[in-house]
């Protein structure tokens, strides 16, 4: 009797070192550099076995300086180049803030588009590892208040993989923020000899369809959010997920069209709530779909204090309790706008 074969699973960092991988192969202008990404492999070893294949000159270590490696990668992408850049955490991208906002983002609007800046700075960020400040930061909102960068961040092995791929063809500057909590999420769909084709980075994806209410996410909290609309079904609840997977630029035809069907959204994210993205996500919800919405759009984000300790980030991390509130309470602001104020 023959026995099943059982499918590889591929994990999101092995699909990330793929894509390094086949980009170096195919392109010879690329190049990957940034702290411990050559003989280690990064401290997550999205790298390993990168330097050993290509070489240090195209995968290769930098000195312990943020902005030097930064500002070197635009040197690079001004001479034709197609530097790969990797921020070892999100947090310790903060000193290179200024060839960020002052060069990066501006050098292709600065020479009236002959100077493309394809610039590719892989960030890993978000909580859930146990990790301490400065190495569990969510800074997104951030990059997506600095016009001229693209935002993208992958929830699954796939989007990992071919995200990576289009982010790294992109002569803009791109911002690919890669979920930690998520490197070790596996697909036993994606296949490293023939990845499949994925939606266009821009292009938001319904996770899940539903008619209650739609959770609007990315990211880290993508799996949050459909587990929370499992556990919703017990309550009667169809919740919609929606996964943004590009921050800039922003898919507002299907988030739109989602919550004009359920009338009723919540935005979910680890980063704090004030200054957050969730509100720049609310108002755009709110301008397009304000005569479809039974109640007001409501967020649920990590709290607005500085990155807590590992013991205490289950309870600053939005969770299934938190989102399952938050729909609790889009049912009772509705009952109360239809019934009239007393």
């Amino acid at each position: 009797m023959a026995t099943a074969v059982k499918a590889k699973q591929v994990t999101m960092a092995q699909a990330i070192n793929r894509a390094l991988r086949d980009a170096l192969a195919e392109d010879p202008s690329v190049h990957v550099l940034g702290e411990d990404v050559g003989r280690l492999g990064g401290v997550f070893r999205i790298t390993d076995g990168l330097t050993a294949e290509f070489g240090e000159d195209r995968c290769g270590d930098t000195p312990l300086a943020e902005a030097g490696i930064l500002g070197t990668a635009v040197g690079m992408a001004m001479y034709g180049l197609r530097p790969v850049v990797e921020m070892q955490f999100d947090a310790f991208a903060y000193p290179s803030f200024e060839q960020l906002v002052s060069h990066v983002s501006r050098m292709r609007n600065r020479t009236r588009g002959a100077m493309p800046m394809p610039i590719t700075i892989r960030v890993p960020y978000g909580g859930g590892i146990g990790g301490v400040e400065h190495h569990s930061d969510s800074s997104e909102a951030y990059y997506m208040a600095t016009p001229g960068l693209r935002v993208y961040t992958p929830a699954t092995v796939e989007d990992a993989y071919g995200m990576l791929r289009e982010a790294i063809a992109c002569d803009d500057p791109v911002v690919f923020l890669e979920p930690k909590r998520l490197y070790w999420s596996k697909s036993a769909d994606f296949s490293l000899d023939a990845p499949a084709a994925v939606a266009p980075p821009g292009k938001a994806v319904v996770r899940r369809a539903g008619t209650s209410a739609t959770l609007i996410t990315y990211g880290p909290s993508v799996p949050v959010c459909l587990e929370a609309a499992q556990a919703a079904r017990a309550e009667g609840r169809d919740l919609e997920v929606v996964d943004l997977r590009s921050l800039v630029p922003f898919d507002d035809e299907t988030v739109a069209a989602s919550v004009r069907r359920t009338g009723r959204a919540v935005v979910v994210h680890e980063s704090t709530g004030f200054g957050g993205p969730g509100g720049e996500i609310a108002a755009r919800v709110t301008e397009r779909c304000f005569h479809h919405l039974e109640a007001p759009v409501l967020r649920v984000a990590g709290f607005d204090i500085p990155y807590p300790p590992p013991m205490l980030e289950k309870h600053h991390l939005p969770g299934v309790d938190r989102i399952l509130d938050a729909v609790e309470r889009l049912q009772w602001e509705s009952e109360y706008v239809a019934g009239g104020a007393d």
